[in-house]
């Protein structure tokens, strides 16, 4: 209730970036001031339940909902976001070198679509800044994606060379990562989801993530790849193929859409990623297909429109290991976890499942 009747109407008299900005830096500075992570948790967390627990490529989630990329793009808040009930987070993009990204505005509201829409094109402070912020966590309480792009400047004959030096960089930081290559912001990025570029850029990901393991003598660690909700059937199969084909652990079903079809609000109007309720139907056809491509073998992490439990289930029957949500934090706050967690159980239940594991791909058979 804070949220809904004090918070969120502050912050949506305010500049988009600048509440952005201020949630960021909020949780980032709260998080230092001795006490506040437990009273975040107080407040918000959601408590440990054996249903809604499970393992995923090696990582333990205590449920399946965590936090997409683009909200913490330098890794600043970590110790926040595990306390308001988070089970993962996405932080990122990040890029080798830091980078402005494009000219604001560049973030927009649209509340009666219950949308964003943005055009941030991946700023942030680099891969160095990144890595020294996610050293100074104090709590381990979840596992951390670290999203990956290439800087604005690069070529995407080189593309490869970025993605392999955040790798090097992060390496030792991130639980897990994700080759972003669907964001619709970095001219010329999603051709990289095709073709040879994609197999060119996944042959170079998966040795260094390799050579990294090796040098530390341990298995490599899961690494993603997050797909547009833009292509075709025929341009998801072969995306999907050439994922398969590599030694790429997972999928993240979807990035945000260049699609406007039903928006009502006047900012329909502008360029950039679509995000929140909109995209929801599509990413979850997006993630059925995934599965049925795959065989339900590469797990599936859902992204697009989850704002409520019903959302998220669709989305984990459809095949989602794990899901995401974004957008629904920004229109429903912190609250949205428990919201979300309770939702989910009273789901299992209704459908006779003991554990959320269980309902994994349910539609599928």
């Amino acid at each position: 209730m804070l949220y809904s009747k004090v918070l969120k109407p502050f912050f949506f008299k305010m500049d988009p970036e600048k509440a952005h900005h201020l949630v960021i830096d909020g949780l980032a500075m709260g998080s230092k001031v001795p006490g506040t992570l437990a009273i975040m948790n107080g407040m918000y967390g959601v408590k440990p339940s054996p249903e809604l627990k499970s393992n995923v490529l090696g990582l333990t989630f205590e449920h399946p909902v965590g936090l997409a990329a683009g909200l913490d793009k330098n890794g600043v808040s970590t110790d926040g976001l595990s306390n308001i009930g988070f089970s993962f987070a996405e932080v990122g993009t990040v890029t080798p070198k830091a980078q402005s990204g494009n000219d604001q505005p560049r973030l927009f509201r649209l509340p009666p679509d219950e949308a964003l829409i943005n055009r941030m094109g991946f700023n942030n402070e680099g891969s160095e800044a990144m890595s020294k912020s996610l050293q100074r966590r104090k709590q381990h309480k979840m596992p951390i994606a670290v999203n990956i792009g290439k800087n604005k400047v690069t070529a995407n004959e080189l593309a490869h060379e970025d993605y392999c030096s955040c790798i090097r960089t992060l390496y030792d930081d991130g639980d897990f990562f994700v080759v972003n290559i669907s964001s619709p912001n970095t001219q010329g990025l999603r051709e990289l989801q095709h073709g040879n570029e994609l197999h060119n850029l996944l042959v170079h990901v998966c040795e260094e993530m390799d050579i990294q393991a090796r040098k530390r003598k341990a298995p490599a660690k899961p690494i993603f790849v997050k797909i547009a909700p833009d292509m075709s059937d025929e341009q998801l199969e072969h995306t999907v193929a050439t994922i398969q084909n590599s030694q790429i652990s997972g999928i993240i079903a979807t990035n945000t859409t260049l699609s406007r079809e039903g928006l009502t609000h006047q900012n329909q109007g502008e360029t950039g990623g679509l995000s929140g309720v909109p995209v929801r139907d599509r990413s979850t056809e997006v993630i059925r297909k995934v599965y049925q491509l795959t065989n339900g073998n590469v797990p599936i992490i859902g992204s697009g429109g989850i704002f409520t439990a019903q959302d998220a289930y669709d989305k984990i029957r459809a095949g989602a290991s794990l899901v995401e949500i974004y957008t629904a934090l920004i229109y429903k706050g912190p609250e949205v976890l428990r919201e979300l967690t309770d939702g989910l159980k009273e789901c299992l239940r209704r459908d006779g499942f003991s554990n959320i594991v269980e309902a994994i791909g349910a539609d599928h058979r």
